[in-house]
């Protein structure tokens, strides 16, 4: 849940870096390299793993935005909340969780295949690793405007 949450201020924070598709860019190839180094892949695993991992981001990327649509948009409205409604959405909030708890197990599971159980661990550190800095980058680039 914690890794969720950083996730989700992750992502805000570089919304406000801007909008423009070139600053996403420019943190995906950051990323990119960042995890490359990290992993030390070869040209071989990096082959296969950066599909895996593309795939991944994709249907990550795609449950947040379920939670978002579904969940936290009528969260605005909780006063308007019926108690059904409230159970529907805390479902609903679990079984997101669930299929991301899955889509997490299968991914390590097809990384840990393709480069190996180490790399696998390696790379949960580098992604936090990544973020972590991303985020002091900000604050050092916001405190000095």
């Amino acid at each position: 849940m914690n890794k969720y949450i950083l996730s989700l201020f992750m992502l805000f924070t570089v919304i406000s870096f801007g909008q423009h598709k070139r600053d996403w860019e420019k943190i995906k190839s950051l990323k990119v390299a960042y995890i490359t180094e990290k992993l030390s892949l070869d040209s071989k695993e990096a082959q296969e793993f950066w599909p895996i991992y593309n795939e991944y981001e994709e249907k990550r990327h795609a449950l947040m935005r379920k939670e978002h649509n579904q969940i936290k948009d009528k969260l605005e409205n909780s006063d308007d909340l019926s108690e059904d409604d409230a159970k529907k959405l805390l479902t609903l909030k679990i079984s997101i969780e669930e299929d991301e708890e899955e889509l997490d197990k299968a991914f390590l599971m097809k990384v840990s295949k393709v480069t190996s159980a180490k790399k696998a661990l390696l790379l949960l550190k580098a992604e936090e690793d990544f973020k972590r800095d991303l985020i002091k980058q900000y604050r050092h680039n916001k405190g000095g405007q």
